[in-house]
C-alpha cells in the first residue's frame, strides 16, 4: 500500500492536476456556457470515468508498450493534437444561443471518455501518478488506489469548471458575446496543445 505521507501527496497532486486549466476543463467551461449543467453531465462523467480507466490500463502495462515502441506514442500524440484542433474549430463555430440552448451538441459520455487517450495533459497526469506513487511491493494494489483517488477527486474538480460556465451564461446573453467567448475558448484550447508541437521544433 502507499504510505500515508505519499497518499496525502497523491491526493494533492490529483486535486491540483485535475482543477488546473487544460483541454478537459476548457471544454467543460465552454459546454457549461453553451449547453448548461444537465447537458454537460455526460461530458463530465466521460472525463472522470474515462481517465480513471486510463490510469488502470496504463498502470497494468500500456505505458510499457509505449516505452518499447515510442513511435506509437508519437503517433498518438500528434493524432491527439490534430483532434484537439478539430474540437477547437467546432467550438469556435458553435451556434448562437437560442431559447436557452446553444446550437450544436455537447460531447457525449463515450466521446469524452475516448478523448482522454488523445489528451496530452491526461497522459502526463496518468504517467506521473503511476511512476511516482506506485510501490514495487504491492504494485497492482497501488495502481488501483491511484485510480480510485483520481476517480473521487477528479469529478468534483472538473465539475467546478462546468458550474463556472453555467454561472457565466447569465452574463453572456447576447449571441455575439457568446460567439466571442467560444472563439476565445477555442484559441485557449489551441494554446494548450502548443507544447505538443513546440517540443519537436
Amino acid at each position: 500500500m502507499i504510505e500515508s505521507h505519499l497518499l496525502l501527496a497523491l491526493m494533492s497532486f490529483a486535486f491540483v492536476s485535475s482543477i488546473t486549466p487544460g483541454p478537459n476543463n476548457l471544454m467543460l467551461l465552454a459546454s457549461g456556457v453553451n449547453f448548461g449543467l444537465m447537458r454537460t453531465l455526460p461530458h463530465m462523467l466521460g472525463i472522470g470515468i474515462g481517465f480513471t480507466l486510463m490510469i488502470v490500463l496504463i498502470g497494468v502495462g500500456l505505458g510499457e508498450v509505449f516505452r518499447r515502441v515510442p513511435a506509437l506514442y508519437t503517433v498518438m500524440k500528434y493524432a491527439g493534437g490534430l483532434y484537439m484542433l478539430y474540437l477547437a474549430w467546432k467550438l469556435a463555430n458553435a451556434g448562437p444561443v437560442k431559447d436557452g440552448e446553444a446550437g450544436g451538441k455537447p460531447l457525449t459520455f463515450v466521446q469524452a471518455a475516448a478523448f482522454q487517450w488523445v489528451n496530452p495533459k491526461a497522459w502526463v497526469m496518468a504517467l506521473v501518478a503511476i511512476s511516482t506513487y506506485t510501490t514495487v511491493q504491492d504494485y497492482f494494489t497501488s495502481v488501483v488506489l491511484i485510480a480510485v483517488i483520481f476517480g473521487i477527486v477528479n469529478l468534483p474538480s472538473i465539475g467546478v469548471w462546468a458550474l463556472f460556465g453555467v454561472a457565466m451564461k447569465r452574463f453572456l446573453g447576447d449571441p455575439k458575446v457568446v460567439r466571442v467567448f467560444n472563439v476565445a475558448m477555442a484559441l485557449l484550447l489551441v494554446a494548450s496543445i502548443w507544447p505538443i508541437f513546440a517540443e519537436s521544433l
